[in-house]
């Protein structure tokens, strides 16, 4: 009888569960515990989008910002790589001087030439092969792969195998030139025969990264374009010339940004083809581009505050060149 007694007491004077009732009126809210975990939550809500973001903009503020803004302060001090920390202001006298350097001017053509003699080509054979790949081909899979094994190549191991190549006296493409009759080149002597031979070497290395870029863009165009064109006659060149171009507009012009970013920056490859003196660009500076011209100014003639002007120059160059692109990309934009 008193447990019996006892549990009803316990039970009856609740709700249907059994719970204890709360007198009417009064609401206890969370408690402390509570509350802390609620602010808790509404922090990581509204902050932890900003940590996990911060280790980049952290990283690029260490190895990318600040470099950047060292260089334009240095380029306006006299400033030696035997005593990087002896700066004396000079103001816009390194820019200066680079406008009455005849190697400057030098360096900046050959940039220039190599840029178009490697740019131009490598892009339309990689549309080309792009073309190609669209259509259903046996191993496509094999072929994409091997489009993209150069870019994979290290500079240097492809750079030297093109000096061998190129080799006056016993490269492969002298024997080729010597078989039908045609003497044999130096090919790191001449001007425009260095110029192609180092352009040979970006070509191979990025046509088929681009051309793997165009096929991407490629199958992201409507097939019903295509069978429209096919059944009013149009031919495969027909419809690459009139469907696959003006769809693939922007990434041409992305690509040749790119690619253009890529000349100016040249370096790797003249610096390896030409041997011991390769920051000269060759015996006359025949193949030295902006790139070499920094690297023989810094570390070679110990002129820091003038490589810091030419690194700032070519930045420049990228912001024009980035300019020209945001307004054609703008006219293409409101032409369509």
């Amino acid at each position: 009888m008193t447990t019996t007694a006892t549990a009803a007491r316990g039970t009856g004077a609740g709700d249907e569960g059994g719970a204890p009732r709360r007198p009417p009126g009064r609401d206890p809210g969370p408690g402390r515990a509570g509350r802390v975990r609620s602010r808790l939550y509404r922090w990581d809500v509204r902050y932890s989008p900003y940590a996990f973001v911060a280790p980049f903009f952290l990283f690029f503020a260490a190895f990318g910002l600040f470099p950047l803004l060292y260089t334009g302060w240095a380029s306006l001090h006299r400033v030696e790589l035997a005593a990087p920390d002896d700066m004396r202001w000079v103001g816009l006298r390194n820019y200066t001087r680079l406008l009455d350097d005849d190697f400057f001017w030098n360096a900046l053509g050959n940039t220039f030439t190599i840029g178009v003699l490697s740019t131009v080509p490598q892009l339309l054979m990689a549309l080309g092969l792009a073309h190609l790949l669209h259509y259903r081909l046996r191993a496509a899979n094999f072929w994409r792969v091997a489009l993209l094994t150069p870019y994979a190549t290290s500079v240097a191991a492809a750079t030297l195998v093109f000096v061998l190549l190129y080799g006056r006296d016993y490269g492969m493409a002298n024997w080729a030139l010597g078989a039908v009759g045609i003497d044999a080149v130096d090919w790191q002597s001449g001007t425009w025969t260095s110029q192609f031979a180092v352009s040979s070497i970006v070509i191979w290395r990025w046509t088929g990264y681009n051309a793997l870029i165009y096929l991407a863009a490629m199958q992201a165009v409507p097939d019903d374009r295509y069978e429209s064109a096919a059944l009013d006659g149009a031919s495969r060149w027909q419809q690459f010339r009139h469907v696959t171009v003006p769809a693939l507009r922007p990434t041409i012009l992305f690509t040749i940004v790119v690619s253009t970013i890529g000349a100016t920056q040249l370096f790797g490859e003249p610096l390896l083809f030409g041997g011991a003196g390769g920051q000269k660009g060759g015996a006359s500076h025949q193949f030295q581009t902006l790139g070499l011209y920094l690297y023989e100014q810094g570390w070679f003639s110990f002129h820091l505050g003038r490589a810091c002007a030419v690194a700032w120059t070519m930045f420049l160059i990228l912001l024009l060149i980035a300019a020209v692109n945001t307004t054609i990309a703008r006219r293409l934009r409101k032409s369509h």
